[in-house]
């Protein structure tokens, strides 16, 4: 099935675990299946205790969020899960974070983005017409955690909407992202005003839910800015994603609003797409998030894609590192 606006089964082994909400797991006693409960006992350890500081004591997903913007601008990027194809998803992950990548966001293929732009749309379509689910992309992240070459300490969150998780089931959802060691989820469609439709239960599983600043908040900002945990996403400017030649300097005063109110993070989104304009939005903020550049490059090369992302990134974390080092 892989239209994600409808229900999606996951497979034994998720049927069989049982998650409860401080994050403590179980496989049921009626499970039966003894290569199932092998793959259970396999499965890596929870966000909470994927990522530990350096008293070795674990974390949470936020507090695992924040930290990766300590003593550096964060180089958070973005990529959609299953394009061109799942397996290539799963080495790009490697690839962003041996170029410097701090947090690696992956969207959720959905048939009706509304917070994306043309780039990223036909990426969703890809994925989907590939015949990306949602249970394929958290399988793929339980290998990814499971990997040794993965840094324990790098935060891994989804981006997607509202739609989905409840369609996939909330708890259901929130079980799974716990077994794959998901930090966090971004949901661009959620209304502020709403978010006690997943605040609570995020919370209730360690999953940091990442709140969303724009130039349209003004006000709200602030309040805004002192619920948020992990960092704040604040989007350079009205419209969706995309790559953009220039980018509204008055985020600047966006990012001050929070700053104001919270010592939680600020990274900059939404058209950055050069490694001069990363610099800039660094120099006013905590980090800046790269989507619809990597995204192109993807569409351009497929699944020869690696070398020209790593090359790009390369160039892109570089240009963040030698602002911290110049200071």
């Amino acid at each position: 099935m892989s239209d994600m606006t409808r229900p999606l089964h996951g497979d034994s082994s998720t049927q069989d675990r049982i998650i409860t909400p401080s994050g403590a797991s179980r496989v049921s006693e009626s499970s039966s299946n003894e290569e199932s409960n092998d793959a259970l006992q396999s499965l890596p350890s929870s966000s909470s205790e994927s990522c530990v500081d350096a008293g070795m004591t674990k974390q949470t997903g936020a507090e695992c969020i924040s930290a990766a913007f300590r003593n550096r601008k964060a180089l958070i990027t973005f990529i959609t899960g299953g394009d061109p194809d799942v397996e290539t998803t799963e080495q790009l992950i490697y690839t962003l974070v041996d170029a410097g990548v701090d947090i690696i966001e992956i969207g959720i293929p959905f048939s009706d983005p509304i917070a994306e732009g043309p780039v990223i749309q036909a990426a969703s379509a890809r994925a989907l017409a590939n015949g990306c689910t949602v249970d394929k992309l958290f399988e793929m992240v339980r290998r990814v955690r499971a990997h040794p070459s993965m840094p324990v300490g790098i935060p891994i969150l989804f981006m997607t909407y509202v739609n989905p998780i409840f369609v996939y089931g909330k708890d259901r959802f929130l079980q799974r992202c716990v077994e794959c060691s998901i930090d966090g989820v971004i949901v661009p469609d959620l209304p502020f005003e709403e978010r006690d439709e997943l605040a609570d239960a995020c919370q209730s599983y360690d999953i940091c839910l990442i709140h969303l600043i724009a130039p349209t908040s003004s006000s709200r900002a602030e309040m805004i800015a002192q619920e948020s945990e992990g960092f704040i996403y604040c989007v350079s400017s009205l419209g969706v994603t995309g790559v953009r030649s220039e980018i509204d300097v008055g985020i600047g005063t966006l990012v001050s609003q929070a700053r104001a109110v919270t010592d939680t993070p600020c990274a900059i989104g939404f058209g950055i797409s050069t490694p001069e304009q990363a610099r800039e939005m660094a120099l006013i903020s905590d980090g800046v998030i790269i989507g619809s550049a990597i995204v192109k490059i993807i569409a351009q090369h497929g699944v020869d894609c690696l070398e020209p992302v790593s090359e790009y990134v390369s160039r892109v974390s570089g240009e963040l590192r030698a602002l911290v080092s110049s200071d």
